[in-house]
C-alpha cells in the first residue's frame, strides 16, 4: 500500500467533464491512499475577493490547457486516477477517510433557467459566505444568527465511460454529479467501472447543502480529501451504492423524480435479495417499512436524483460488502 500526494494543478485538474481520452495524472495500486486537492469556482473566480484566491487556483483558471477542458460543465475535477488491473466489469471502492475545506470561504449561485424554481428566481447572484472552520459552522445570513453546521463531501466522484466528451452535470451509472450529502468522511461509494484503469476524477466540494440542493448550488468549496481506491473484482454493479457508518444507500438518477425513486427503489430491492436473500416480495415489503427515500439534488439537468437509505441497525448481522 503507497500513500500519494495529488495536487490541483493546471497539470492535474480537468474541467468541464468526463473523458476516456484524457491522460491519467497519478496512477495507484488497488488499496492505495490519495491525498487530493480540488479547486471550485472557475466561472467565478474574477469575481471573487481575495480571500478566495489561491495563486494555484488564479494558475488554473488563467492557463489551463484546451486539452483540459473536457465537456461544458463548470465542475474543476482532480485526475483522472489510473487504478492498476481495474477492467470493465469491476467495481471500483471509494473509501472517503477525510475531507476538508481547503479555505475559510465558498460561494452560492443562482443561475438563470436553472434551480428548481426557475420562472421565480430568474436573476443571477452570487453569494460569498464565510465558514467558521474552528466551531465548523457557516453563518447565513451573515449577521442574522442562523448558524449552518458544516458537513464536507464531494459532489462529484466519477470514472470515465467509453463516451469522449461526458459533461459533468448529470449523475449517471458512472457516478459524477451525484451531489448526496450522505457521502461523508467515514464513507464508501462503489462506481462499476467502464473502461481500463477506471480512470476516477474527484472535485465539486460542497461544505454544506440541504437535500434537493433546490437553487443549484450549495456552499461551493475548494476541498482538500483523503482518499483510498480499491479493485473489487468480487463486486458486479450496474448502477453506484453507497455505505455510511450508520445506512445502505442506493441511487435513482432520472429526468423526473417519480423515474429517480422507482429506479432508487428497485436498486434497494435488487440489493436485499443480492446481500440478504430476501424475496424480491419481501424486499419490497422491507422498503416500505424501513428504508427512507430521500430527494439527493433536483437540479443537475437532465437528470434528478433519489437516495434510499436502509439503516444498519436493523439487522442482527452485519451486511459485508
Amino acid at each position: 500500500m503507497t500513500d500519494h500526494i495529488l495536487k490541483a494543478t493546471t497539470k492535474t485538474v480537468h474541467l468541464g467533464g468526463f473523458s476516456h481520452l484524457l491522460e491519467p495524472v497519478l496512477t495507484v495500486n488497488s488499496g492505495d491512499t490519495v491525498d487530493v486537492e480540488t479547486y471550485t469556482g472557475y466561472y467565478i473566480y474574477d469575481k471573487a475577493p481575495p480571500e478566495f484566491l489561491t495563486p494555484e487556483f488564479l494558475d488554473i483558471c488563467q492557463n489551463l490547457a484546451p486539452e483540459r477542458k473536457v465537456a461544458g460543465g463548470p465542475h474543476l475535477l482532480t485526475g483522472p486516477i489510473y487504478v492498476q488491473d481495474a477492467e470493465p466489469g469491476d467495481v471500483l471502492e471509494v473509501r472517503l477517510e477525510a475531507i476538508a475545506p481547503r479555505l475559510p470561504m465558498g460561494f452560492n449561485a443562482i443561475r438563470p433557467g436553472w434551480g428548481a424554481l426557475p420562472h421565480q428566481f430568474n436573476q443571477p447572484a452570487l453569494r460569498f459566505i464565510s465558514l467558521d472552520l474552528a466551531n465548523n459552522i457557516a453563518e447565513f445570513p451573515a449577521g442574522a444568527g442562523i448558524k449552518i453546521p458544516l458537513k464536507p463531501f464531494f459532489g462529484i466522484l466519477g470514472v470515465a465511460t467509453p463516451e469522449t466528451s461526458r459533461t459533468s452535470v448529470p449523475p449517471g451509472a458512472y457516478g459524477g454529479n451525484i451531489d448526496n450529502r450522505e457521502l461523508q468522511a467515514g464513507s464508501r461509494l462503489f462506481l462499476p467501472v467502464f473502461v481500463p484503469g477506471a480512470l476516477f476524477s474527484i472535485g465539486d466540494g460542497h461544505s454544506a447543502q440541504g437535500d434537493g440542493e433546490v437553487n443549484i448550488t450549495a456552499i461551493e468549496t475548494s476541498m482538500n480529501g483523503r482518499i483510498t481506491l480499491m479493485l473489487r473484482k468480487d463486486m458486479q454493479l450496474t448502477t453506484p451504492i453507497a455505505e455510511t457508518p450508520t445506512d445502505i444507500i442506493t441511487m435513482g438518477f432520472g429526468q423526473t423524480l417519480d423515474e429517480a425513486l422507482e429506479l432508487a427503489l428497485n436498486n434497494m430491492i435488487d440489493f436485499l435479495k443480492r446481500f440478504t436473500n430476501l424475496s424480491p416480495e419481501d424486499a419490497y415489503v422491507l422498503c416500505s417499512l424501513a428504508v427512507n427515500f430521500r430527494i439527493t439534488q433536483v437540479v443537475n439537468s437532465p437528470q434528478k436524483g433519489v437516495h434510499g437509505m436502509l439503516p444498519k441497525s436493523i439487522f442482527s448481522k452485519s451486511i459485508n460488502l
